[in-house]
Formats: C-alpha cells, structure tokens, sequence
C-alpha cells in the first residue's frame, strides 16, 4: 500500500509539471489531465538522442525533467550547437507546426523524463485556447528575430568579435558577470560557429588582454566596456 501512495504521489507531482512549462501555462487543471492522458511516458538515459534531425515530427515531446542539447550536423560533418534546454518545458515546437520534420538532433545531457503528445492534439489545442496560441505567436516571432541576429553576426562578425557578444549576452543575466560554459570548448565552438582551436586562441587574448578570468568551468568579465567594443571586430 505505501508503495503505491509513493507511485501515486510521483505521478501527481509528474503532472502538474505540466502547468510549469511556459506553453501550458495558461490551461486548467482539466486541460492539463486532459493533454496528459492523451500523451505517452518516456524515459531517456544520458546521452541518448530524444529525436534526430529531420525524423517525423508526429509527436510535441514535452520535457518533464532534465535537460537537452540541441545540435545539427552539416554536410561537412560539422556539428552547429543551438542551445540546450532545462525541463519543464516544449521542445521543436515548430516542428511539429509545420509538419517538415525536426530541426535538430535533441540529445538528452541528462537522464530526462518526456512525455509525447499527438501532433494533431497539440495542433487543437493552438486552435482552441488563445493562450496557447498568444504563445506560439510569441515563440515563433523570438525564433525568427533570433535566426536573423545569428545570420548577421555569423556573416560580419570575426570570431573574437562573436566571442565577446555572446560573453556580454550571457553575463547580462548575472549580477556578478560571471558566465558558466556550456561544457568543452568544443560546445562553445559549436554555438559560435568556428573551430574549437579558433576558440581558445580567442579566449587566449582576451585573457591576455585582461578583459576576462578564464577558470575550468566559468568566465569573469573583468572589463565590460573594453570587451563591449570586441564585439565591433
């Protein structure tokens, strides 16, 4: 009988974590057990990949817990890192809106806990609750004001000057200016679109320079003004 208050209380507190993630945010209780009856467990292992790029998108998976990195690989063999993602949240929306396949390969970076709902469901649900649909609008429009930045930066700008927008951009989120790479320099290279090699040597002068405190896992900004005026190559 514990056992099974234990599994009950679990399963509880799996679904109201539906509420937590930004798209359903705005759903009642009923619509929140309704859209999870309709979808399906799964669990991942750490480094297992979620979804690969261009497969069906059939299914909104919706990550309950742990995190996810994003990545496509080019003609040259060459992975491009877009992001990684911490649950609870939706992953490749515009997917399965679309209906072309999915944009990237989702690797989970941790153990991670979906659940997968029917494309058609998800799309009734865009059609019926504003909210939802207020949302998508909003997600769609930040992609593509994004994707145009990416294309502006990746064709004008060298790669110090990459380095220092993307150091300022993810400083500004804290206080002490203190940044937390997203794993190797490799990773970082794959978000900046050079080679790992042109990486290091572009966190080597800025280092040298004094304008950062490169540690194992973070980065200091030690002079933003300075580091403000990299980002113009």
């Amino acid at each position: 009988m514990p056992g099974s208050v234990s599994a009950d209380t679990a399963v509880a507190a799996e679904r109201r974590s539906l509420s937590e993630i930004p798209l359903l945010a705005g759903l009642s209780d009923n619509q929140l057990r309704t859209l999870w009856d309709d979808s399906l467990a799964r669990g991942y292992p750490a480094g297992h990949a979620l979804r690969n790029a261009g497969d069906p998108a059939s299914h909104l998976v919706l990550l309950l817990r742990g995190r996810v990195a994003a990545t496509a690989t080019t003609r040259s063999g060459r992975v491009v890192r877009f992001g990684e993602w911490a649950g609870p949240c939706a992953l490749d929306k515009v997917a399965v809106i679309d209906g072309h396949g999915h944009t990237a390969t989702l690797t989970a970076l941790t153990p991670c806990s979906v659940r997968t709902l029917p494309r058609d469901r998800f799309l009734t649900v865009i059609d019926d609750v504003p909210s939802v649909r207020r949302h998508v609008l909003r997600v769609l429009a930040s992609q593509a004001r994004s994707h145009q930045e990416k294309i502006t930066i990746t064709a004008t700008m060298p790669a110090e000057a990459r380095l220092a927008a993307w150091l300022l951009n993810e400083a500004a989120s804290d206080a002490k200016g203190s940044i937390t790479l997203p794993g190797t320099q490799q990773v970082l290279a794959d978000l900046l679109g050079v080679t790992r090699v042109t990486v290091n040597r572009a966190l080597s002068r800025l280092r040298r320079d004094g304008l950062i405190e490169v540690n194992r896992h973070t980065i200091a900004i030690l002079a933003p003004e300075l580091l403000e005026l990299r980002t113009h190559g």
